[in-house]
């Protein structure tokens, strides 16, 4: 406990990272208090079809994201989403398409050009989902609309919510160079932990409730089974975030290798929560099948129990094909290997070229099997404690999409810190300085 206190004096006196977490925490601060503000003629207090209708599904995950502004209909509903939306197609396209590659090879110019097209792609997504998400409001949730469903309404709300977006993506802009931390990352965590209070309180009054009793044990058990699964998450990601492959550069006119050695930081995650995201948005299409269908049994009606046998199946297998899709195309072994003989570098006992492309394929290939089974695992363990009597909004915090963006999230923020601090010779924030932050690895 001293240690920690001694830790945060140290923060305090270093004024450039006092500032920046000051900023940050304003930033969060305006973030959350737009979160609350409704949009222009709808009633916040009539909204319980749409709350109803976020509780599970794509829509959970939707309003997750959003903080629980999505089912508030609030000026921020739809959130940071469209941004990440269009950051996935641009990467795609990336690789498929020669102009964006051709980009990417620019430096900051190409960066600058690629950011120009995403935040340009966003808009043009947030004009399609903006009317979209008020048809639903007004198919869910029609008497919350004071002045009805117009026109006026449908176009004024679209640039609100429009404005609410790009003004989020403008805070995390800021964030990320002002503040502490990735911007969008953190206020995409700031609204899944903006969740976590409320699906406590609520499993708490549910405990309490219990007609068996026992109820407040039960859960004590959660909330320290809860603690166990997030150290058990922080333990091996910090772990296993990055697996480095060792390379050399050449010392001229000889043999010997030159330098500290160097690492190409091949990570176990590379795919990050992006599997599961496509997993579950495809997981959605046979759930509005089943719903639509009217039936009562079959295979499609185990799509709407996420706590099903065939459910869980096919969203582990979607999960680790996504996994080696994703890598596939973010990743690229033959540019790798070429970067590295241009800059003089090569690994030890492996030809440069082909062989040395080859030797980085056949890593990644060994990575992505355990690194898409543990990232599945984490996927379904919400399903596991749905089926021990947890709450379905306070399951979500057991595993899947929330646990790792939280875990990862973290990390790097307090890594970031600890940069911070060890420059100035201060001791680390975690494990007293002997963590291997961005800032004393040599990453390729």
């Amino acid at each position: 406990m001293k240690k920690i206190i001694e830790t945060v004096k140290n923060i305090w006196r270093i004024e450039d990272l006092k500032s920046r977490i000051l900023i940050t925490l304003l930033f969060v601060t305006i973030y959350r208090f737009g979160s609350q503000i409704v949009l222009p003629g709808v009633d916040a207090n009539a909204l319980t079809e749409m709350q109803n209708q976020t509780k599970d599904g794509l829509m959970s995950l939707l309003d997750m994201f959003s903080g629980g502004a999505f089912s508030n209909a609030s000026i921020f509903a739809l959130g940071i989403m469209p941004y990440i939306s269009a950051s996935i197609v641009i990467q795609l396209l990336a690789v498929a398409v020669p102009y964006f590659q051709k980009m990417q090879r620019e430096g900051e110019s190409g960066r600058r050009k690629i950011n120009q097209y995403t935040r340009m792609l966003t808009i043009a997504i947030l004009v399609f989902q903006a009317p979209a998400y008020l048809v639903n409001l007004h198919n869910t949730s029609g008497g919350a609309l004071t002045y009805g469903f117009n026109s006026w309404f449908i176009i004024s709300s679209t640039i609100i919510l429009a404005a609410g977006s790009m003004f989020i993506l403008w805070l995390g802009e800021r964030i990320t160079d002002k503040g502490v931390g990735n911007g969008v990352s953190l206020i995409i965590m700031i609204g899944i932990i903006a969740r976590l209070p409320e699906s406590i309180g609520q499993e708490f009054v549910t405990a309490l409730s219990a007609s068996e009793g026992g109820g407040l044990v039960k859960f004590l058990i959660e909330i320290v089974a809860l603690l166990f699964v997030m150290a058990l998450a922080i333990i091996l990601v910090k772990a296993t975030r990055k697996v480095p492959v060792q390379y050399a550069k050449r010392v001229e006119g000889g043999k010997q290798f030159g330098g500290a050695r160097q690492y190409i930081p091949l990570k176990l995650f590379a795919a990050n929560v992006m599997p599961i995201i496509f997993a579950q948005a495809i997981m959605f299409i046979p759930m509005v099948i089943a719903s639509s269908s009217g039936a009562e049994g079959g295979i499609w009606m185990s799509f709407r129990d996420h706590t099903s046998i065939v459910y869980n199946i096919v969203l582990v297998t979607l999960i680790i094909a996504f996994t080696y899709f994703y890598t596939a195309i973010t990743l690229n072994p033959v540019q790798m290997a070429e970067d590295m003989k241009r800059n003089n570098g090569f690994i030890p006992g492996v030809k440069p070229g082909k062989a040395t492309a080859d030797y980085l394929d056949n890593v990644m290939s060994h990575l992505l099997l355990p690194g898409s089974l543990f990232i599945a695992l984490i996927a379904i363990m919400p399903a596991f404690a749905s089926i021990f009597g947890i709450s379905q909004g306070f399951a979500q915090f057991f595993g899947g999409t929330s646990l790792l963006i939280l875990v990862g999230v973290v990390l790097d923020t307090l890594q970031q810190i600890n940069s911070h601090l060890l420059v100035r010779r201060y001791d680390g924030l975690l494990n007293a300085g002997h963590v291997r932050t961005r800032s004393n690895v040599n990453a390729y």
